[in-house]
């Protein structure tokens, strides 16, 4: 499997975006990470002076006794030191991190259905989740925690350098070959923590999928398959797993291998220089401290260095998902007129894929505040209608215009602000009833939510909950029945006060009673706007002005109502004799 070679200035340009707005606490996370850099360097020197003073026959206690608080002095500072460059840091990545999740989220919300009808909710919490924690380590303190152990690394070797040429270099080669020999183990890792995070996002999707559908799982007998599907990709995960180890374990006994060469050639080299007079017994000493020292920079460049092997993977799936452009533009912003909208659509052909067709050269117009009932079989193309006019897609040929303006030229958020829409399938999220209804919009009073509950008849509901409007319904509507969520997506459409207001078998799951008691709010929504009703039931369409009928995303019928119904060649009136239900199933 090949690497994915990141350039540098995706580094760069990853940090300046995410670390920049912190510059302050990066600042003083340098600086106490460049005073351990000092403390470190310090304290060897304070041993060899006490070892030597102690060898030396004319040594005072008073001396050994000053190097000894001195040395715990710079200790307990060092840890003081550490404890609070590591707060520092850790607060840095997790406000980098969080940051980064957000335009990541918000990313995903802005990208159009044809991304979503491709990912599913556990492959993208994945990636805006799972990827984005294993750039913690990444954001908190890699470049600087790098940058400070290079020095430190440096710092060492230069002081040994002072002390005896010989020393200096022999430890500039072992450092040279240390970071060579990880270097070059990495790269055989980094694959395989791409296809772990990969495998990861894979399960996670198939497993969101299957525990959100659990109830169709179970009534049909699926469980069987389910879990043979989650076993297999148990399979395939452990194999890669444990190619990710090995990656992992590779580096760790060239970890080890490449430290107890650097503690051979410092036996050798102080051996050497000792026999020869040319070194104390304390700077003996000081050398191997040094050289014990110098483990741990490496120990921790080996690390950040597997923490961006692991970041490689996760920021080359991160930049693939914000380089995701939304197929859905924005236009240049023309405004719809206010008032009811009139839809037109004109030689509209659309697929969801290239080399299929959905509809065909379909060509209808509905005038302002007039009632477009939609009638066709399931998979002629009548949902495709509503998600075109919400520009949840693009029309491969032709134009969907409303209000005489092409919607292409519209900024989608006006857009959706002016059409509103009622499906059988109901979103409710765990948040509060006013939440819920509004979607946050503060300037939606509750005496204007209360209005609206009472005219869809749910004031009852609605005295009944024990904390009124802050009452929190459940994920998913739990709690309610069908009747009443579908009536709380109505009541989202009348507080949002659309000019075109689309009902997609919005009352498919009503029974006939609650159904009934929605007629005369249908009626009141309806006034002052367009409506377009798509429909199984002949009762839905009553109130329709005009009748589309679609099959195999053609209009072979479109017309009044009353002239449709009137004629007994049409296939409306056809319908209306044989019976819709049974018809169009």
């Amino acid at each position: 499997m090949a690497r994915n070679k990141i350039p540098l200035r995706q580094y760069v340009n990853l940090l300046d975006a995410y670390l920049r707005p912190q510059r302050k606490s990066i600042i003083m996370l340098t600086i106490l990470l460049l005073s351990t850099i000092g403390l470190q360097l310090v304290s060897p020197q304070i041993i060899r002076y006490f070892i030597d003073t102690a060898a030396e026959e004319q040594g005072g206690m008073k001396e050994l006794l000053y190097a000894a608080v001195l040395f715990i002095g710079t200790s307990l500072v060092l840890q003081g030191v550490t404890v609070a460059a590591a707060y520092i840091g850790e607060n840095v990545g997790w406000i980098a991190t969080n940051k980064l999740r957000g335009d990541v989220a918000e990313h995903c919300l802005g990208l159009d259905m044809s991304f979503h009808k491709t990912q599913t909710s556990g492959s993208i919490i994945e990636r805006v989740d799972g990827d984005i924690n294993a750039l913690g380590n990444f954001f908190s303190s890699f470049v600087i925690n790098l940058l400070t152990n290079a020095l430190l690394v440096i710092g060492i070797v230069l002081l040994l350098f002072w002390e005896n040429w010989i020393i200096g270099l022999g430890m500039a080669v072992f450092v040279v070959f240390a970071l060579y020999a990880l270097q070059y183990v990495r790269k055989f890792a980094v694959p395989h923590w791409g296809a772990m995070r990969q495998i990861s996002a894979e399960f996670y999707g198939f497993l969101g999928e299957h525990l959100e559908g659990t109830e169709d799982t179970r009534a049909n007998g699926a469980t069987g398959y389910v879990m043979h599907r989650f076993h297999s990709l148990l399979r395939r995960w452990l194999p890669i797993r444990r190619r990710a180890f090995r990656g992992w374990m590779y580096m760790w006994i060239t970890t080890l291998v490449v430290f107890t060469i650097g503690t051979a050639i410092a036996f050798a080299l102080c051996f050497f220089l000792w026999r020869k007079g040319a070194m104390s017994v304390g700077t003996v000493y000081m050398v191997f401290f040094y050289t014990e020292l110098m483990v741990k920079p490496i120990e921790k460049i080996r690390t950040q260095m597997e923490d961006l092997q692991k970041a490689d993977a996760s920021i080359v799936r991160v930049r693939e998902l914000l380089s995701t452009e939304p197929q859905i533009r924005d236009g240049v912003g023309a405004e719809l007129p206010h008032g009811p909208l009139s839809v037109r659509f004109e030689q509209v052909t659309f697929g969801y894929e290239e080399d299929i067709t959905t509809l065909q050269n379909v060509h209808f117009k509905l005038e302002q505040g007039k009632v477009l009932g939609v009638l066709g079989r399931t998979g002629s193309g009548k949902t495709t209608l509503t998600r075109l006019l919400l520009r949840f897609y693009d029309v491969r040929s032709g134009g969907v215009f409303l209000g005489g303006v092409d919607i292409r030229d519209t900024k989608v958020a006006h857009l959706r602000r002016r059409v509103g829409l009622v499906t059988q399938n109901i979103e409710l999220f765990q948040g509060t009833v006013r939440d819920n209804l509004t979607f946050f919009d503060e300037s939606i009073g509750d005496s204007q939510i209360n209005a609206v509950l009472e005219e869809l008849g749910l004031d009852r509901w609605y005295r009944s909950l024990p904390h009124g409007l802050d009452t929190v319904l459940e994920s998913g509507g739990g709690g309610l029945s069908a009747g009443e969520a579908q009536l709380l997506a109505f009541a989202r459409v009348f507080l949002s006060d659309p000019s075109l207001v689309i009902l997609d078998e919005a009352s498919s799951r009503l029974d006939p009673a609650t159904e009934q008691k929605m007629e005369e709010a249908i009626l009141k929504l309806l006034e002052g706007r367009t409506c377009i009703i798509i429909a199984h039931r002949l009762t839905t369409v009553q109130r329709a002005d005009d009748i589309l009928i679609l099959e195999d995303g053609r209009v072979i019928e479109h017309g009044p109502r009353r002239s449709l119904a009137a004629n007994p060649a049409s296939r409306f009136s056809q319908f209306m004799a044989t019976g819709l239900e049974e018809v169009l199933v």
